[in-house]
């Protein structure tokens, strides 16, 4: 984990040195200050030589200045080596995020991974800060003390040894037991942001159904969690004051007595105690900030371990050692795959399928809700590995393609359809950065968008809203199948992508595909059979298996289940699943 983590500091090694080297110089300024207290008392004061009081004093002066100077210089470099290690570690997380697969996605939450760039990365911010200063500071300043007064005298001194010693076995039993209530913690806080997230992004869905007070419920439990798991780890830190508090006044009150009993004998000068004083202070002083830090790293513990499982994530699909970097054609075969989301897991998703599609065919695809159509077209592009059995494209198995140029040739137009802030010309170029207006515009008529964009007062600088919302869902659809083909792909899948859209529309956008775009292979999951029923030929999937294949007059002889949803749309109304699904 520590090594994971360090790689992340960078550039920001130069900061990460100096930091602890300015820390060290201002304790160093700060152990011999007392010493100096110590000269002016008994040989200035005590003796009445006024010269030695005036060159103490100057000196003192350009020692506290030093220490001045190299406090504000260790704050700086720490600002920036915490800073820059923060960012590090969020753009290393976020890109390691965009590697992955689906797969790997599934693991974790979206709340979960959105917690780990935000709170996780600031704990862990803060916690580099201090380990960078305090780390230094509060160690350095307590040896260098503890060896002054050891030097000063060293009966007295082995009180702060003692006091030290069961100081720091006490924080560490408080830290140990800190520590697991604040794994607890962001878990908790992983439910909080995923409250938060789902019920913003719903927002509508709340209102229409007057659901408010059901989510604020919801709100106020997984925010209770969170406090009631900070209080338990908060009351256990909370003993860290009262025992440094003890520590503190206990030292002194000894060290004032029996100092003042070697005072009276003559084996301690006035001034020797106040130095010892002094020092005590800085030690017990040192040991707070210590304390303190071990709050910052225990919290930040659980962070780091969060953090750390993201970057060692590895991506479950990557590029084969020589990678092909052309897809010949839009041909697609199935050879006797079988697929699971769970690679541990008995139960298959898809079995036992093969399917031979030549390029430039389409091909519909109906099942009922569960019947593994999605599963089915996802692996084409490789956003899943089969466990068994090959997908081959262009006659090549997918595994051995370059994934970039795979996925640039299959262009997904998914089940849920995103559209990102920003104008329509600007979520079109997702699909071809490169991609003129004019060739926007084409992509737009093809997928009978450019109907609805025309009649907006800005056309196609129509700012878009985060997720689409202030567009319909049948012309979210459009824009995200003329986003598509703007790829121009060799194959096109539309995952229930014209749902939303009319059926004329449908029909119009099927007979573009038609004239505009004969050599790509078209792969049309639908729910309706006047979607498929013009296709080369229609898959029928059934339980994750194919229950049917062929054209729609094919079909109607000789499969039951394509019959019976036929039927039931054509004729009196019926439910897809309850008569064609599993």
């Amino acid at each position: 984990m520590i090594k994971t983590l360090a790689a992340q500091i960078k550039e920001f090694k130069k900061d990460s040195i100096l930091t602890p080297v300015y820390m060290l110089l201002e304790v160093i300024m700060e152990t011999i200050i007392p010493l100096m207290m110590a000269s002016i008392i008994d040989d200035g004061v005590n003796k009445g030589n006024v010269k030695h009081i005036y060159i103490m004093g100057a000196a003192m002066t350009v020692i506290a200045a030093i220490g001045l100077f190299a406090g504000v210089m260790g704050g700086k470099y720490g600002a920036r080596a915490s800073a820059g290690f923060a960012r590090n570690l969020r753009k290393a997380m976020y890109e390691n995020i965009q590697t992955f697969s689906f797969s790997n996605i599934d693991h974790y939450s979206t709340a979960g991974l959105v917690t780990r760039l935000t709170t996780d990365v600031t704990n862990l911010q803060n916690a580099y800060q201090m380990i960078l200063r305090m780390c230094m500071r509060a160690p350095a300043s307590m040896i260098c003390a503890m060896t002054m007064a050891f030097f000063i005298n060293a009966r007295l001194a082995s009180i702060y040894l003692i006091a030290v010693i069961i100081l720091g076995v006490l924080l560490a039993i408080i830290m140990l037991n800190a520590h697991k209530y604040f794994n607890q913690v962001f878990r908790r806080y992983d439910d909080l942001n995923a409250g938060v997230q789902e019920n913003v992004s719903a927002i509508r869905v709340v209102k229409a159904y007057v659901r408010e007070d059901y989510e604020k419920n919801i709100f106020a439990k997984a925010s209770t969690n969170v406090y009631k798991m900070f209080v338990k780890a908060e009351s256990i830190i909370t003993f860290n004051a009262p025992l440094m508090q003890l520590t503190v006044y206990s030292c002194i009150l000894i060290i004032s007595w029996l100092g003042a009993k070697s005072i009276v004998a003559g084996n301690l000068e006035t001034g020797e105690l106040m130095s010892l004083l002094t020092y005590c202070m800085n030690i017990l002083m040192s040991l707070m900030m210590l304390s303190f830090v071990f709050v910052m790293i225990t919290m930040s513990m659980a962070s780091a371990e969060r953090i750390t499982e993201v970057l060692n994530e590895v991506p479950d699909i990557k590029n084969s050692e020589n990678p092909v970097t052309e897809v010949k054609d839009g041909g697609i075969v199935f050879e006797d795959v079988e697929f699971s989301y769970n690679k541990n897991s008995e139960e298959t998703v898809l079995k036992n399928i093969n399917i031979n599609i030549k390029s430039g065919e389409t091909i519909g695809i109906i099942g009922g809700t569960g019947s593994a159509k999605t599963s089915l077209v996802n692996l084409i592009s490789r956003l899943y590995d089969v466990q068994k059995g090959r997908v081959l494209v262009g006659g090549i198995d997918v595994k051995e393609y370059d994934l970039e140029t795979l996925r640039n040739s299959v262009s997904v137009v998914l089940q849920k359809n995103v559209l990102f802030s920003g104008t329509i010309l600007e979520n079109l170029r997702w699909g071809n950065k490169d991609a003129s207006k004019e060739e926007c515009k084409e992509a737009c008529v093809l997928a009978c968008a450019d109907e609805f964009i025309e009649r907006f007062p800005q056309k196609y600088d129509t700012h878009i809203e985060q997720g689409g919302t202030n567009v319909s869902g049948g012309q979210k659809q459009r824009l995200c199948i003329a986003r598509a083909l703007l790829k121009k792909p060799k194959v096109l899948i539309l995952d229930d992508s014209t749902s939303a859209v009319d059926t004329a529309t449908d029909a119009k956008i099927k007979e573009a595909f038609a004239k505009s775009i004969p050599g790509t292979t078209k792969l049309i999951i639908a729910q309706r059979i006047s979607s498929v029923q013009n296709a080369d030929r229609i898959l029928v999937m059934d339980d994750g298996m194919i229950n049917g294949f062929g054209t729609h007059e094919e079909l109607l002889k000789t499969n039951e289940i394509y019959r019976d949803v036929y039927e039931s749309q054509t004729g009196s109304s019926g439910d897809f699943d309850q008569n064609g699904g599993e």
